[in-house]
């Protein structure tokens, strides 16, 4: 755990692609990678589109970065946000990055920042181009981050504290506690999983299933139990007849049950 918290993380928000209802549910993801100690929004901040944008930003002490949108039909926003994430690179003041944002411009960025050793986490909505998704270590689709702010509520400053403080996060979060299904259990999926325990097998086909997770993520950077609607990789499992899933006892630590799974048809 401290591994992951002493993790140092520069955010850079593409304002232009993504709806500031996102941010809350967002921000406590980022946290569980690691410490977003670079913070940055990027847009043309005198278009009306982003008000929504400006009630937040405070409240998550983000930077606004202005770009003004020079030519018409060019994105400057992207141009800017590649050319502080090289400066940012170069300064050697972070281990890893978060861009969020559903555009395939920053395919090309996420590759340049892992060939130089920082682990790159994209965020995005569904309809990403898959050539940003696979650049990425690993892609979260914000569709499974539970229930996002409405824009209304943001246009008002409601609903915007950060996590844990104010009734508004508390109602918020009792709108919707379950994990809401973006993706079918199709075979594409099952095989996935299934080649991925068989490449990490014992001579009795089990393998650990939190090393198999770290697999599958590699093969699949998208993949997440979420986007089937289970909170866990074990219960999406459970949900697969041709795995089986057993757990053991941790002989180092009694109290801690490790499950190990491997695919029936093999045995």
């Amino acid at each position: 755990m401290s591994e992951t918290t002493d993790t140092r993380l520069a955010v850079l928000i593409d304002a232009d692609n993504i709806s500031a209802g996102f941010i809350r549910p967002m921000i406590e993801e980022i946290a569980r990678y690691g410490n977003p100690t670079i913070k940055r929004i990027y847009g043309d901040w005198t278009k009306p589109q982003l008000g929504s944008w400006k009630n937040v930003l405070l409240d998550f002490a983000f930077q606004p970065v202005q770009q003004f949108g020079y030519t018409i039909g060019k994105n400057a926003t992207d141009s800017a946000m590649i050319i502080d994430a090289m400066d940012i690179l170069y300064s050697e003041k972070v281990d890893g990055f978060c861009i969020v944002s559903s555009d395939s411009d920053f395919t090309r960025l996420a590759t340049r920042l892992r060939e130089a050793g920082k682990i790159v986490y994209g965020i995005g909505e569904k309809k990403t181009p898959t050539p940003f998704i696979a650049a990425c270590d690993r892609f979260i689709y914000l569709e499974i981050l539970g229930s996002h702010i409405t824009e209304d509520k943001v246009k008002a400053g409601k609903g915007i504290h950060p996590a844990g403080t104010g009734k508004d996060h508390r109602e918020d979060r009792n709108m919707d506690d379950g994990t809401r299904s973006i993706l079918p259990i199709d075979r594409e999926t099952i095989d996935l999983i299934s080649s991925s325990i068989s490449d990490l097998a014992d001579d009795k086909g089990w393998a650990f299933l939190g090393a198999v997770g770290s697999l599958i993520i590699k093969k699949r950077p998208s993949f997440d139990s979420r986007n089937y609607g289970f909170s866990k990789l074990s219960q999406l499992i459970r949900e697969i007849d041709a795995i089986e899933s057993e757990e053991r006892i941790n002989e180092k630590n009694p109290q801690v049950t490790l499950v190990y799974i491997r695919n029936i048809e093999e045995f």
